[in-house]
């Protein structure tokens, strides 16, 4: 799935959000960013932008094949309260710089470990 959100060897927003059927900026938005981070080529490739597109990334491809397609991933990662977080997605999570945490989460649900 990562060779389909990348080009030159960094994630491409336009083509995440092709792949799942959005915009750029709602992409931006999902990863705590503004829009702006996602239209100019520098930003694009300012590190900051690239973690959190890899951290989007990364959440998606975990929970993939527990919903067998990239967009009900992406619905899941949006929308689904995470136990354990106060009611908080996934997506706010990442929002606030907190990846690592649902990555952890989602390791800790794989190996039968509720939060």
């Amino acid at each position: 799935m990562i060779a389909q959100f990348s080009e030159s060897g960094q994630f491409e927003p336009r083509k995440i959000a092709a792949v799942l059927r959005t915009s750029a900026d709602e992409i931006a938005m999902t990863i705590g960013l503004s829009k702006d981070a996602l239209q100019r080529r520098t930003r694009i490739q300012a590190d900051k932008t690239q973690r959190r597109l890899r951290e989007l990334v990364e959440v998606l491809n975990k929970v993939e094949p527990r919903f067998g397609s990239g967009l009900m991933a992406y619905a899941w990662y949006r929308s689904e309260p995470l136990a354990g977080f106060d009611g908080r997605t996934a997506m706010q999570l990442v929002q606030d710089g907190k990846a690592q945490q649902v990555l952890e989460y989602i390791d800790a649900v794989d190996a039968g470990v509720f939060a």
